[in-house]
């Protein structure tokens, strides 16, 4: 039985971090949940102000005898702040945090971002009257006060910015004709949008009979009641985005709000632009690279019902929608829809779990759906819906897959095949884009020495450094390239060694083959083609994944280069080549997931060629040709890749045919971290019942980051609550110590292995 709850007063982020305990009248005991709205006495005049239930106990350490009261249940079905407090007490026992970092999650911190304020000056008086003055300022020669009024005869308001710049007024003569009763100056709010140049009016797809079913059978099982997430498995360029656009239609004339979900910021752009011309200005968007005073608008208009859909990455999910129903995930398979901070959400899960609190509708889409969802979707629990055919007709591009080991024997010691190079070539004559990737960054890549062996690696991390050139400027203002060594992890850089420091070779370099490099034997191949680079490198900047995307998007250039950011739902007809490089790569990761986004990767790369009349090619490039991920990726067979990797995932007891805990303890002390590791192992041990598996302590993949050594524990099991209570029992433990030895994060079936 709960008897007390810790309650948050007014949902101010400087009294988050102090919750305030109350009783529970027994009246309210079988009613109240955390995230209801309360009636609370606060302060030494027991005044009654509103709160939020964050939790629910039945101990408490505060004396009972002390302890105030609950005074109502307040009505709050849609109040968001309300919904919000309820999700963050989920995904605080769902994936184990404190409660204060899951409402910092899913509530924005209360920051001093202004409104935005513009001037606004106003004609007041009537028409024939404004005449009669525009004539008298003629006569007398007031110049500056007849052209103000001559604008207002046109347009009775006035910005004061076009006042001041346009028509040249001074602000004296505004004050002037303010005071004469002429015009009014008043301050007004406005929004700051973040949608930019995004057009308007395109004109509206007619849907096929496919896409018409699924929509009407998505929205008719929501109208009967049935709750469960729908999936929607389409090939790429079968229109998807079709669908969801009726979809958002069929809820807003529901009087409801539809949030959509999108992997990566990169593809805000595009995603923006085809919603935008469809619903106008009632759509906007929520991601990173917008300033605080832009999130706090976007928020404030969601709040006050002037949207009706907002697009974003896994963080738009916690938008404040007073009636939301319907949550869109778009390429529900990428691992960026998994939080890598505490709590550790995903957002799939955590759509799910929002939908049920507001009683929305879920749709998950994707060519090649994770593991999960597709076996969720078999097993019924998700509604599958399948969209085998391009929208615009024709068939999936035609895939060759080159083996880089033969064209070695064969003396070809290129970053390109020579089958790739020779398409590049034909399609830079035709008049046509090609699209090159690889899952590399920068000269990303280790630096070692041909001679000894050794390789470069930071004092801070257990990881190699990777060299980048670095524009220096040099004597009399000559620019010139410097080579450095840099860690990805914690920055530290050093300069390239030009000898080893261990056997002193001059045989020391490293394997460079990131976006640079590839762009940079591309000019020397075709020194014709424009050619456009996109990583991390590239998009630092506020605006610049719309500025690269535009300018491929308008033949601004022949050959776009990049990492996995351009492989991911773009759309660009004149693209009819697509060539990978080291596709195998991401397969020597070390992670049990590899094999599955290898595949995913080759996929969505080859989906971008031949969406417009002409038809694709793809080139993938690999030293294992063999390898069933890129097998069945080059046949674009997901049921095949499918059945293939859950067979071993369930020999391994890996998600989703089971569930994993990953325990993480990190200490600047190698021995504490493995005390405490070791410690966190025999509390597993334990709890554990017979169908428990538990691996560890061991030193992580990369044991150190920073100065920090970070050691881990996996336990596996199939019931998601035995884990559950696993990790409680460890919280609660390390709790319980007089001083826990490190710090020890949690997370449930985790997207990379530590």
């Amino acid at each position: 039985m709960n008897e007390f709850a810790d309650v948050i007063v007014d949902i101010s982020h400087e009294k988050v971090d102090r919750p305030f305990g109350y009783k529970v009248p027994e009246r309210f005991r079988e009613r109240l949940r955390p995230g209801m709205r309360v009636q609370i006495p606060f302060g030494t005049g027991n005044r009654l102000r509103t709160g939020y239930v964050i939790g629910l106990t039945s101990e408490s350490d505060f004396p009972d005898e002390k302890m105030k009261e609950i005074a109502d249940i307040l009505p709050g079905e849609k109040d968001p702040e309300a919904r919000m407090i309820a999700l963050a007490a989920w995904m605080k026992e769902q994936y184990g945090s404190t409660m204060i970092a899951a409402l910092k999650t899913v509530l924005p911190e209360k920051g001093k971002v202004r409104q935005k304020e513009k001037k606004e000056i106003r004609l007041v008086l009537e028409e024939a009257e404004a005449r009669r003055r525009l004539e008298g300022y003629e006569k007398k020669h007031a110049v500056a006060r007849a052209r103000l009024v001559r604008a207002f005869l046109r347009e009775p308001v006035l910005s004061g910015g076009f006042v001041r710049d346009a028509l040249r007024i001074p602000p004296a003569t505004v004050r002037s004709l303010a005071a004469e009763g002429v015009v009014e100056e008043r301050t007004v709010s406005f929004y700051r949008n973040p949608v930019r140049n995004a057009g308007t009016g395109g004109e509206k797809k007619e849907l096929s009979p496919l896409q018409k079913r699924i929509a009407a059978d998505i929205l008719a099982a929501w109208d009967a009641g049935d709750r469960r997430p729908s999936l929607l498995f389409g090939i790429t360029g079968s229109g998807k985005t079709e669908v969801y656009l009726a979809l958002i239609e069929g809820m807003i004339a529901r009087g409801k709000q539809a949030i959509v979900l999108i992997p990566e910021i990169a593809l805000t752009y595009q995603t923006v632009l085809r919603f935008y011309r469809h619903f106008g200005d009632r759509v906007s968007v929520m991601n990173s690279s917008l300033s605080a005073g832009e999130k706090q608008d976007q928020r404030l208009r969601a709040k006050r019902g002037e949207l009706d859909v907002i697009i974003g990455p896994r963080s738009a999910l916690f938008v404040p929608f007073p009636d939301p129903g319907l949550i869109i995930i778009d390429e529900e398979h990428e691992i960026s829809y998994k939080s890598e901070n505490a709590p550790r959400y995903h957002a799939r899960e955590t759509a799910i779990e929002l939908a049920r609190l507001c009683g929305a509708a879920v749709v998950l889409g994707s060519a090649t759906p994770s593991l999960e969802s597709y076996s969720r979707a078999r097993a019924g629990e998700f509604h599958l819906f399948t969209m085998k055919e391009r929208l615009a007709g024709g068939s999936l591009p035609r895939i060759f897959v080159e083996d880089m080991r033969r064209e070695l024997r064969e003396g070809n010691r290129s970053i390109f095949s020579a089958r790739l190079a020779e398409k590049l070539e034909e399609r830079l004559k035709a008049g046509e884009q090609s699209m090159l990737f690889i899952n590399r960054r920068g000269y990303a890549g280790f630096v070692s020495c041909r001679s000894c062996g050794y390789v470069c690696r930071c004092p801070h991390c257990s990881v190699s450094l990777s060299e980048h050139r670095i524009k220096r400027m040099g004597y009399g203002g000559q620019q010139g390239m410097q080579a450095r060594l840099v860690c990805h992890y914690c920055g530290y850089s050093q300069p390239m060694p030009q000898i080893c420091p261990v056997c002193g070779s001059r045989y020391i370099l490293g394997f460079r083959a990131g976006t640079e490099q590839i762009a940079e034997q591309l000019s020397g191949m075709l020194p014709a083609a424009r050619i456009l680079r996109m990583d991390a490198d590239t998009t630092r900047t506020k605006d610049s994944y719309e500025k690269i995307l535009s300018a491929f998007a308008g033949r601004e250039a022949d050959i776009l280069v990049g990492t996995q950011m351009i492989v991911k739902g773009h759309d660009f007809p004149d693209v009819t080549l697509v060539g990978i490089l080291a596709a195998d790569l991401s397969l020597s990761v070390g992670n049990y997931r590899a094999g599955e986004r290898t595949f995913q990767l080759l996929c969505q790369a080859a989906g971008r060629a031949g969406r417009g009349p002409r038809p694709g090619e793809v080139v993938i490039q690999t030293y294992q040709p063999d390898h069933y991920s890129i097998r069945y990726a080059a046949a674009q067979d997901y049921e095949g890749f499918f059945e293939e990797e859950y067979t071993y995932r369930k020999l391994l007891a890996y998600p989703p045919a089971a569930h994993l805990l990953a325990v993480q303890i990190q200490d600047k002390k190698e021995e504490d971290a493995l005390q405490a590791a070791g410690e966190a192992a025999g509390w597993a041990k334990e709890m554990a019942d017979e169908g428990t598996v538990i691996i560890g302590p061991a030193p992580a993949l990369i044991e150190k980051i920073n100065d920090i050594y970070r050691y881990g524990v996996y336990i596996k099991h199939r019931d998601y609550s035995r884990l559950t209570a696993i990790k409680n029992g460890i919280e609660k433990r390390r709790a319980a110590l007089e001083r826990a030895r490190g710090t020890c994060q949690f997370d449930f079936d985790p997207l990379n292995t530590y």
